[in-house]
């Protein structure tokens, strides 16, 4: 889910759900981002945007050890001018999820 608001689109919390079965996709960090990347891409495409015109990402880690595997599968993702983003280590997340991230991006 995300919102249009003063020419950029703000995405919900993405978490790593496999669209076509609704649940957690992945035991491992790497695995969860991937799909969480591409949720975000979904919606970022349903809205009439794409990945190259993200501004900013807040990711939220269940552990921040993680931070390493994450950051690499993000970086592919991301080659060109990566967006400003912030991480954060949080108690816990939906689904018991380990990675969730929002973002920001310009539309077209």
């Amino acid at each position: 889910m995300g919102i249009k608001a003063g020419g950029f689109v703000f995405t919900a919390g993405q978490l790593p759900l496999d669209p076509a079965t609704g649940q957690l996709a992945g035991s491992d960090v790497a695995a969860q981002t991937e799909q969480v990347l591409k949720n975000i891409e979904a919606v970022l495409k349903a809205a009439g945007t794409s990945m190259d015109r993200v501004v900013k990402t807040t990711v939220f880690l269940k552990n921040m050890s993680d931070f390493a595997a994450m950051n690499e599968v993000y970086g592919k993702h991301f080659k060109e001018s990566p967006p400003a983003r912030s991480t954060i280590q949080v108690g816990g997340l939906a689904r018991d999820a380990i990675v969730e991230i929002e973002a920001v991006a310009l539309l077209h």
